[in-house]
């Protein structure tokens, strides 16, 4: 375990731009947010030593999104679905596992 009081944090780009924009909240990534905060404390990983997820605002990456960043690693992702969170969680989370599929690399 490191010295940072999560394991993991968690944070999802939840930015409106004006209609027409690309940008995280068209694909309703503050009800992401909230779905990924309720199955991790389902599953007991939230918390000190566990997982902390938080809105951010824009991380002007929005072309790629919607988005999400994991620290302590800085691993980006995009999601499409609830699945692609669940296996978010699952892998990277609980497990310790990149998904590559995913991850944004550039």
């Amino acid at each position: 375990m490191t010295d940072s009081y999560y394991r993991y944090h968690v944070f999802f780009c939840t930015n409106q731009r004006p209609a027409g924009e690309h940008c995280c909240q068209n694909h309703n990534s503050l009800a992401m947010r909230d779905y990924l905060k309720k199955r991790t404390k389902e599953l007991g990983i939230i918390g000190k030593d566990g997982v902390r997820a938080n809105t951010a605002g824009c991380m002007d990456r929005c072309s790629k999104g919607p988005v999400i960043v994991v620290y302590p690693e800085a691993i980006w992702y995009t999601w499409k679905t609830q699945a692609d969170l669940d296996e978010i969680i699952e892998k990277h989370l609980q497990q310790g596992q990149v998904v590559e599929r995913l991850r944004i690399k550039d």
